[in-house]
């Protein structure tokens, strides 16, 4: 009884289909391997997520220009002027990290525009400094406009459950095409083409803002990093102790530990490893390119972040440890079913 009670009280909150959301599928699978191999069963705690460093941790500051007045208005007729003076305004000093990089972008421009229209020398080398000045701090302007944003945090918000079992469609599809576009924006820039058009970029962070896809996969690697090693435990538990089969001679036990296999690793378990794994490779890796190619602008606060829950090779990377319990958990399976001379693929 102590060994159902658990998987009884989480199937009536699931309307008896513990398969239909993953945190029940992953309880209940547990407690199957534990029931077909006759040992009680564990649940460990999932592995730590956390959410991503604060919007003030993660701005950083840009560095503003002086410019005396008699030097913007000796500008007049240059469409310098309407940018600067856009920035000045009410609006202007409010700007959100999108718009303020569209204006960084815009500014660049238009001085190089306004340049050989300039006269005066001493004005000249005033806005050749500016160019200057604006093009070191153009990688600030960018990360702002990207991990800046309020809206990723609603993407990588952890409260909304972990990534749906058998989904209708491609849950990131959208995602993805925006994200590469951006990636593709950013690179861009970065490498000193500024004629990148930024349009699409307001619709990314809309989606951001509506999605949640991105903390749904971290707490599901997280999930099934734990259940995994969970039944893993068990298995390791009965090849190391009392033999399932004598002489590598299937028996009634080792069929129904089969059938188990089957019918819930294989068909329940195993799809929604790949689901999560190619939504993975989908999203989180594109999401980490979006971080790794401003490397150099990155605020040190979010690269203990970036380890854990973006890159797959980082020393206690969340995907790093899921591959290692996928890995461990498919040897000890078929260590025990050779017991039986039953190894899959056989």
């Amino acid at each position: 009884m102590r060994m159902l009670a658990p998987g009884l009280a989480m199937m009536i909150l699931t309307g008896c289909n513990p398969f239909s959301e993953a945190r029940p599928m992953m309880d209940e699978y547990v407690e199957r391997v534990a029931r077909v191999l006759e040992i009680e069963p564990r649940f460990s705690d999932p592995a730590p997520v956390s959410r991503i460093p604060r919007r003030r941790e993660r701005v950083l500051p840009i560095p503003e220009l002086e410019m005396g007045m008699l030097d913007f208005l000796s500008l007049y007729g240059c469409e310098l002027q309407r940018v600067v003076g856009e920035k000045n305004s009410v609006m202007g000093k409010f700007m959100q990290p999108l718009n303020r990089l569209r204006y960084e972008v815009d500014f660049i421009n238009a001085a190089r525009e306004c340049l050989p229209e300039v006269e005066d020398e001493e004005l000249t080398e005033a806005l050749e400094s500016a160019i200057k000045s604006k093009r070191e701090s153009l990688p600030i302007a960018i990360w702002n406009a990207t991990w800046g944003v309020e809206e990723v945090e609603s993407l990588f918000t952890l409260a909304k459950g972990a990534y749906p079992v058998a989904p209708e469609g491609n849950p990131v599809s959208d995602l993805v095409i925006e994200l590469r576009q951006l990636n593709n924006a950013v690179a861009t820039l970065l490498g000193g083409n500024l004629d990148t058009s930024l349009t699409f970029a307001g619709n990314v962070h809309q989606r951001w803002q509506a999605e949640h896809r991105a903390g749904q996969l971290l707490n599901s690697a997280s999930l099934l990093t734990a259940r995994l090693n969970d039944a893993t435990a068990l298995i390791r538990q009965r090849v190391e102790g009392r033999p399932l089969c004598l002489n590598e001679k299937p028996n009634s036990q080792s069929d129904i530990v089969q059938s188990m296999f089957f019918s819930i690793y294989i068909e329940k378990i195993q799809p929604y490893m790949s689901e999560v794994q190619q939504a993975r490779a989908a999203l989180i890796e594109p999401l980490a390119t979006l971080a790794e190619i401003q490397e150099q602008t990155m605020p040190a606060v979010f690269e203990p972040w970036f380890g854990r829950h973006l890159s797959r090779t980082a020393r206690g990377s969340l995907w790093r440890e899921l591959d290692e319990a996928m890995m461990r958990h498919t040897r000890n399976w078929q260590k025990l079913l050779e017991h039986c001379g039953l190894r899959p693929g056989a």
